[in-house]
């Protein structure tokens, strides 16, 4: 794996959780800023529980039920603290700022129980700050600072891959109250699954079957083929390329996929580390300028598995709204929801083509 370029600052909360500093200038002092919360006893571990049909995992986490919901502005926990609001963050400023989340779908106190039925989920969840300033949003970001919270999520996943405990690490934003947000403040969110997450299993079971049948890698193939049918491309740089998929699922969907294959961010070359920044902020902002409005969207990388199938694995973002026009909603439709049979509204040549001409 290729080291992170950045090395973080860290410091507890005062339920003992980790909160890690990731600055632009090392030596900011923001680890010297105690915690002056009281807060309660961490939340137990959520649970586990197997879905023989499907055959996948299920969380069940009731302490999320306490966890804030759209708090006023001056309440914000992921504002820097002042005098007046105590938060997850006790430094008067930061750059990008990760911590355990408090609220957490995963990790938490995870000892067996023998007297439970199901078993504790393990693994952890993790909330990343990209950013102090509450108005912001990452398609605002500086391409110094985009390339920091990149640094920031390969960091996360080398040292959560370390874990026993986790089989795979996803990093992930959503944006928007359309999506299901509950804080404003611009921030992303790691998970350290347990296990391989069901839609990530089902591609790569896909890419090993065309790789059995005599196919190469189906990612990289992928690629190649959007790249040279090229009506669906909507941004390109150096080592980047971003396209509207030919079978997108949802109204405006862009996956950014490397030129060279990684199993994992960390194993990204250092030039195509430099070069995600500008690429990705450009689709934001055309995301943005779509309809004149910020748009809601969930940004998730897709990595490899922490110790199985990364021969076949090929990291990439994948980009997505729910938004189909001007105040309208994509809402999943009974098969969709019910089935996975999913109808898209807008062809994507035409996605492709309206955000290429939205700048």
């Amino acid at each position: 794996m290729t080291p992170s370029t950045t090395e973080p600052t860290l410091t507890r909360l005062a339920d003992g959780r980790e909160l890690f500093y990731y600055d632009e200038h090392p030596g900011s002092g923001r680890d010297s800023f105690a915690d002056k919360r009281d807060l309660p006893p961490r939340s137990t571990a959520a649970q586990l529980r197997h879905d023989v049909l499907r055959d996948e995992w299920v969380a069940v986490a009731a302490a999320r039920q306490t966890r804030p919901v759209l708090p006023a502005t001056n309440r914000c926990p992921l504002c820097p603290s002042t005098d007046d609001n105590l938060t997850e963050i006790p430094a008067p400023s930061y750059d990008v700022a990760v911590f355990e989340n408090r609220f957490p779908s995963f990790g938490g106190r995870t000892a067996a129980d023998p007297h439970q039925p199901h078993p504790p989920a393990a693994g952890r969840c993790e909330v990343v700050c990209f950013t102090s300033d509450h108005g912001s949003s990452f398609a605002e970001l500086s391409p110094t600072r985009a390339r920091l919270v990149l640094d920031a999520q390969i960091d996360r996943t080398a040292k959560l891959s370390r874990r026993d405990d986790i089989e795979q690490v996803f990093c992930f934003e959503n944006r928007g109250e359309e999506i299901g947000v509950t804080l404003h403040h611009p921030h992303g969110q790691i998970y350290g699954f347990p296990y391989v997450a069901p839609d990530l299993a089902k591609m790569l079971a896909v890419a090993r079957r065309h790789r059995d049948n005599g196919g190469g890698n189906l990612f990289a193939e992928t690629l190649a083929a959007e790249r040279a049918e090229g009506t669906r491309i909507v941004a390109t740089g150096e080592h980047w390329t971003a396209f509207v998929p030919v079978a997108a699922r949802w109204p405006f969907e862009v996956h950014l996929y490397p030129h060279t294959r990684a199993a994992d961010l960390t194993e990204l070359p250092g030039g195509y580390r430099d070069s995600f920044a500008p690429v990705y902020l450009d689709v934001l902002r055309r995301f943005d300028a779509l309809f004149d409005s910020p748009l809601p969207y969930i940004s998730a990388w897709y990595q490899g598995p922490v110790r199985a199938d990364r021969d076949l694995s090929y990291t990439h973002l994948r980009l997505f709204s729910i938004r189909r026009a001007p105040g309208k909603l994509k809402y999943l439709a009974g098969s969709e929801s019910a089935m996975g049979a999913f109808v898209n509204d807008v062809p994507p040549e035409e996605a492709a083509r309206m955000l290429r001409e939205a700048l």
